[in-house]
């Protein structure tokens, strides 16, 4: 079992957003951290672009079983099924994600508090320092 702590974050709402992921092994050792500018988007795309990021580490890697624990309170009560995604630019990010479940097995969502998460808050904002040279040189 893996756990990945995912965020994703927007200078603005919308603005330059990256994302951050660590992944941890079943003792608490560090195997990834991933990171990446998504150029101008919301909070919630970059929140999905995290998660993404996580899941196609997971099979990537052959992982069957992932826990993935997200201060995005939005992201994990759609992910379990409690909420609809009724926004159309997050529907698309949904749909691969549980593309990419179905090829894992099993994965479960935990929401956590945001004092809880930092270390992937820190790779977020490596996501958007990128997004940002990005914009910069456009």
């Amino acid at each position: 079992m893996i756990t990945a702590y995912i965020d994703g974050g927007a200078r603005g709402n919308p603005g330059p957003a990256g994302y951050g992921v660590r992944i941890e092994g079943p003792n608490g050792t560090l195997l990834a951290e991933l990171h990446g500018g998504l150029g101008i988007a919301t909070n919630n795309i970059a929140e999905y672009n995290g998660l993404l990021a996580a899941l196609r580490h997971a099979v990537e890697h052959g992982h069957r079983i992932v826990h993935i624990k997200a201060d995005s309170e939005l992201l994990v009560k759609q992910m379990r099924g409690e909420y609809r995604v009724k926004n159309e630019g997050l529907k698309p990010l949904f749909l691969e994600a549980i593309g990419l479940i179905r090829k894992i097995g099993d994965v479960t969502f935990e929401h956590v508090r945001r004092e809880f998460n930092k270390e992937a808050d820190r790779l977020s904002n490596l996501g958007m320092d990128e997004a940002e040279q990005m914009i910069a040189r456009r």
